[in-house]
This record gives C-alpha cells, structure tokens and sequence, in this order.
C-alpha cells in the first residue's frame, strides 16, 4: 500500500505496476497532485547543487536521465531548455566554481563556465550586471501535475486500486500485516510505502518510527501572461542554505513565473500569499532580469515543500514500512529514480516483484484542441462535435476536452483545470467556471451546490436557491 498521491507516491504507484504485485494507493484529499506537486517550480534540475554522496545527488542525477523516457511513455510535456547559475561578484563566482566541482562530483553532464557576455547571447534579458554564469544543458522543464496525473492513470491502467478522500487515521499491525484505517477504508497490506509528503512523520509514528521529522517551507511564486515570457532558459541566482533561490524560467504552457521564496513555518496548511513575498519576489527577480513588467502577472500562488531533519532524503526501511519522505527539492525531479529505489529496498526486504506480463506502459494524454492544426481540428470537430464548443476561451479548452477529464476522474474545478487548464488563462476561470460547472453536473449527476474547488469545504456555489440548483 502506498500513503499519498504525489508525484513520489505515483510514481512508486507507476513503478509497482509493471510487477506482479498487488498495489493500493491511498490519497488524502479528493485528488492526486494536491501537495507540493500541484505547486512548485516544475524544473528538471540537472543536479549540480546537491551535496556529493547523497541521495538528493544521485537520485537527482538519475531521475534527470530517466526523465524524457517516462515523460515520451506517458505523454507530459517537456522540454530540455538548459538552465543558467549566474553572478554578480566575486563571491558568487566563487559559489559557481563550487558548483561545477560538486556537478562534476555528482556525475553531472554538460556543464560549461560562461561569461557575462557569453550567458547574455544565450539570454538576452539577463541583466548587464551579471559577471558570470553556470550553464547546465541537461536543465530541462515539465509539468509537475500532468507528471503526477499521468504515472496515477497509468498505473491504474494496469491494475492499481485507487482510494481519494482518504486520509490515513490509524495503522495496526496484526499476523505479520498492516491494518490501514483510510476514510471509510480498511486496507491490509504486507507492505507500506510512505510517500505522505508533509505529513510522512506522523505516517511514520504510527508504526512507532520517530527518527525524523519534517518542516515545511514555504515557496511563494508569480505567473505572468504568456506576452511576458523574457527567458527562454531556466535562470538561477546562487543559492543559499535555505535553497536554489529565485529564479526566472519558462513554462512547457508558453508562460513565465518568478519564484520561490523560502520561509520556514509551523503550519503544514497554510498557502496564503504574503504582502513580504510578493515583494521579495519582485526585488530579487528584477535583479536577474531588469525589464520584467509585475502588471502581467496574472495569478501568485504558494507551495509547502518538507524540508527533514536529517538533511536528505529519507528513503529507507523500518520493518516492512518503507519510507520515501522528506522530498524537496530535486524531489520533482528524483521521482522516477526514487520509484526505483523503492523496488529495490523491497526486493532486499523479501518481497518477490517479477515483471507483470501485459504491463502497458503508455499513457495516451487526451487530444488538445489548442495544440491541432486546422485539418487536426476539423476532423475532431466532425468525430466529436463537442470539440466545437469552446468553454475556456483564453486557454482554448473544449467541451469535448472537460468531458474526458470528467470521465477520467475529475471531480472539482482544479481537478479538471489540472486535465485541461481550462482557467489558467488570464481570466484565471473568470468566465469559464460557471460553464465547467455545468457540465460537471451533467456528467455526473452532481448538484450545482456540491461542486467544490478543490475538494473538501471549498464549496463553489452554496447560497444557490433550489430552482437555479435543480436547473443547473
């Protein structure tokens, strides 16, 4: 049984799939992707930041290699851009010269010391004052909940069982097995896999494990509108001892974001954009890239990242519990190194995983209307008429494409705005939601006044009157 449903956990999810193994995933919330994976900064690092002979190294580096793999197999956007450390003085050229020996440790390819002159002909809008850069071709950029999305389709294509609005409340241990209390759920389970996120140490006390805890941090970002995207590489400042810092990149979607800061808190639920960060966040990005303009921005968001106390990824054993926790960065980017990793541990821990026979390992993502050529679009209309009704117009998301994700499992706004990104456009769903809602009730029989945002008490629309309710 796998506790969690973000990229780590579906991955590992992915993974067993293919291993003639019978596999549960237990999800907390309504949806997979609703952690750290649905907020964060999408970047495949190529893995020279990381301390030599750690696991965030070698997991990181490795993850990177497999990456344009799993993403061709499961159809998730990616794109190699190549990413840039860059520098402002002599103390930061001394950090880049330190980055290079440790990528070169950590068996990183493709890494060259640039001038400012040289890094400003690969990215024009880097600022003048920029001495020196790091430049690593094996960067690259994806989307962290289509990754997510993809490996939890995928895996449940070939067999997974798949609980969502289950939260784990208790763990017993009884005739050599685990008894998983889950929401409404009881699982047994020979094994457990604890991809929990945040909550992974409490995970880990219910087996009476307390060899580490978690802190999150808190990164909070800005998105622009894709007239603003000024960089075509993922640009870095130097990094500090509370991360990467903040850095300047595209998106695989054409656009832009700034971010992210990084604030330790108490609270594993707390999202709010602050005032400080935003402000932060403007200060340090306009430092790389002068001519940024804020009034593009078209949405800010923040993300929690688990941060452990002992310093590095927790990927180990306890009895038949095994951990894959205190993910954060290169978490994004190790999961399918990590996937790896735990087969192995469970290998070592007696569990006998042969390859499954009929194993598929694609995931055909669904037909985009944006992306079609003209005659691409004509012959869907005409296979689908629903392909021509438009619903999100900045996005030029479809009907036919709201239905599929319904179809698929969707079951709230930012569920199928994860599927479709039907309202990540610069109305930020402003016209398009009213429009989803409905065709969320048709499909599924849903009351207007249940429909939520993301699940729990986000409830969209609860003062309806009971006509409009019924005529929705």
């Amino acid at each position: 049984m796998i506790i969690g449903g973000g990229v780590v956990g579906c991955a590992i999810a992915r993974a067993l799939s293919g291993k003639e193994v019978t596999v549960a995933l237990a999800e907390a919330r309504e949806d997979v992707a609703m952690g750290a994976s649905r907020a964060n900064s999408a970047i495949v690092h190529a893995g020279y930041d990381a301390p030599p002979d750690t696991m965030m190294a070698r997991l990181g580096v490795r993850g990177n290699a497999l990456y344009g793999r799993w993403c061709e197999d499961l159809e998730v956007p990616f794109q190699r851009v190549g990413s840039l450390v860059i520098a402002f003085d002599a103390a930061d050229e001394r950090t880049l010269i330190e980055l290079l020996e440790k990528g070169r440790q950590n068996g990183v390819p493709g890494l060259t010391l640039l001038s400012g002159e040289r890094a400003r002909m690969l990215e024009p809008a880097l600022s003048p004052s920029v001495s020196q850069a790091l430049y690593a071709e094996t960067g690259a950029i994806t989307c962290p909940y289509e990754m997510t999305i993809a490996c939890y389709e995928n895996a449940r294509a070939n067999g997974l069982t798949a609980l969502t609005d289950a939260p784990v409340t208790a763990i017993e241990q009884e005739n050599g097995c685990f008894r998983v209390r889950c929401g409404p759920h009881s699982v047994t389970a020979r094994y457990i896999i604890n991809a929990a996120g945040l909550f992974a140490d409490d995970i880990a006390r219910m087996v009476g494990d307390d060899h580490f805890t978690l802190r999150p941090r808190k990164g909070e970002y800005m998105l622009f509108d894709r007239s603003e995207t000024k960089v075509r590489t993922v640009v870095f400042q130097t990094p500090s001892n509370m991360g990467k810092g903040v850095l300047v990149s595209p998106t695989v979607d054409g656009n832009m974001f700034v971010g992210p800061t990084a604030r330790d808190q108490a609270s594993r639920t707390d999202f709010d954009v602050t005032e400080e960060g935003l402000a932060e966040l403007m200060a340090l990005s306009k430092k790389s890239v002068p001519a940024i303009d804020y009034r593009a921005v078209i949405t800010s968001f923040a993300g929690l990242r688990a941060h452990s106390s002992t310093g590095d990824f927790v990927i180990k054993a306890h009895g038949r519990m095994l951990h894959a926790a205190g993910i954060c960065s290169p978490g994004l980017t190790s999961a399918p190194a990590i996937a790896e990793q735990i087969i192995s541990l469970l290998e070592k821990a007696g569990l006998p995983l042969p390859d499954k026979k009929g194993f598929f390992p694609k995931r055909p993502h669904m037909a985009r209307f944006s992306s079609m050529s003209r005659s691409e679009r004509e012959k869907a209309i005409a296979d689908n008429p629903l392909y021509g009704r438009i619903v999100c117009r900045c996005e030029t998301v479809t009907e036919a494409e709201i239905v599929c994700a319904v179809r698929r499992g969707a079951r709230s706004l930012d569920a199928i705005k994860r599927r479709t990104r039907a309202g990540m456009g610069r109305c930020q769903g402003g016209f398009c939601s009213p429009r989803v809602m409905e065709i969320l009730c048709r499909e599924t029989g849903m009351r207007m006044t249940e429909i939520t945002k993301f699940g729990g008490k986000s409830v969209v629309a609860p003062f309806l009157t009971r006509g409009e309710d019924n005529n929705a």
